[in-house]
């Protein structure tokens, strides 16, 4: 029965003088969710779009999921600039304030920070991002929808490589910076992969700058005389900004991958103009959010319309639906199996290592979702998407598998 002949049906028996009676509402068990979040770093272009994506998920979870299951979950978002320190220095305030069931993190920071407190407070994070090298061990319990950003570029590689043609290796130059442990991790798995397949790809340079730089023309200059075929930028877009002006004040035309947090819509607008990174690239493991009529985009509109979503349809919102939709499955199959009561941060935990979360719970935005004691990301079956500006249009390029990479 719809919602609009429910009430004409009340609004008749109401007339008549008949009796109605209402069944007793379910109780609901209410439990808080931690939201990190960066509306002041180095990230805060792309915040709004993140976080404006995570908390309409929660209301629609509430609305239709959690009601049915007697659980309603509160959300808080908490500014740590993405700096680790100020992570640290937050979460003992976050965990007593909230006592979260679960933690949306942000990037780096987060699991630098957190890694190594998560176990014993028994609460689990799912991030948005792309996975870390240096969070690669057993028994997780920060959870990453994604392989690491060197599985993804090496995914990129590997494609852009046959795109190409020929049997030389791909030369590849990276900038990154020393300033945040993921960016070092970054360009450390794409070496440990060009080291492994040095038939595939050869890294020319690593580019260390501040975390968010001003001018590269002079590195640039220096990787394209090294022949550099592709720029790999995996840090921000102030850093794909500096690289584009950089390679266009030299007459230059090498294409830059980046990621999502740093994606071609959101380094266009940084850069004025999404037609500036025509022949450019992006790649991750997840829905690209082109104008394709696909489920993903069907929810994203469904949450615009009924439940006040104001994020544009961008890469950063598809992390944020992505995110926000594991988690909201883990606490559901948690208050399946203990009980609407009875759930905490271990329940969800253990529902995040036992469950597959299917392609269609995500709405397409995630493929099958499976996590296990190998480590904080699914280890098989993941596949990357590949987007690029052509002719000024935002278009997907290819969809591609991800390659295995040994640890670093």
């Amino acid at each position: 029965m719809t919602i609009l002949k429910h009430i004409k049906i009340a609004g008749v028996a109401a007339a008549l003088g008949l009796l109605t009676v209402t069944a007793p509402a379910r109780a609901e068990s209410t439990y808080n969710v931690a939201s990190l979040a960066d509306f002041t770093g180095p990230y805060a272009d792309v915040m709004k779009d993140l976080i404006g994506a995570r908390r309409p998920v929660i209301d629609w979870w509430n609305a239709e999921v959690g009601k049915k299951i007697g659980v309603k979950l509160g959300i808080k978002d908490y500014d740590h600039r993405y700096d680790a320190a100020q992570v640290a220095s937050l979460w003992p305030g976050i965990k007593a304030e909230l006592n979260p069931i679960i933690v949306l993190g942000v990037g780096g920071p987060d699991v630098a920070a957190l890694q190594g407190r998560l176990p014993s407070d028994k609460i689990p994070m799912v991030m948005s991002t792309a996975a870390y090298g240096f969070a690669w061990k057993p028994d997780p319990w920060i959870f990453n929808q994604r392989p690491t950003y060197s599985h993804e570029a090496a995914a990129f590689f590997e494609w852009f490589r046959q795109k190409r043609g020929g049997s030389g290796p791909l030369k590849v130059a990276i900038i990154s910076s020393e300033a945040s442990p993921a960016y070092v991790d970054q360009h450390k798995g794409v070496q440990r992969y060009a080291a492994d397949n040095p038939e595939k790809v050869e890294v020319v340079e690593v580019v260390f700058t501040e975390v968010q730089p001003t001018d590269l023309t002079t590195q640039v200059n220096r990787v394209t005389r090294k022949g550099a075929e592709v720029i790999m930028i995996m840090t921000n877009t102030a850093a794909v900004v500096a690289t584009k002006r950089a390679l266009q004040s030299l007459g230059k035309n090498v294409p830059i991958v980046v990621s999502s947090h740093n994606g071609l819509a959101e380094s266009g607008r940084a850069i004025g103009d999404i037609k500036q990174m025509e022949g450019d690239y992006e790649v991750y493991a997840m829905a690209a959010p082109t104008d394709a009529k696909t489920p993903g985009r069907e929810f994203f509109e469904m949450l615009q319309s009924k439940y006040n979503l104001k994020a544009k349809w961008t890469v950063s919102a598809v992390q944020g639906l992505g995110q926000a939709l594991i988690a909201m499955r883990a606490i559901e199959a948690a208050a399946k199996k203990v009980g609407a009561d009875k759930i905490t941060g271990e329940a969800v935990r253990e529902a995040l290592m036992s469950t597959t979360i299917s392609a269609d719970d995500t709405f397409k935005i995630l493929g099958n979702t499976k996590f296990s004691n190998d480590g904080p990301f699914p280890t098989q079956g993941l596949v990357a998407s590949i987007a690029t500006i052509k002719d000024g249009k935002y278009i997907e390029a290819a969809s591609v598998p991800v390659p295995s990479i040994n640890k670093w």
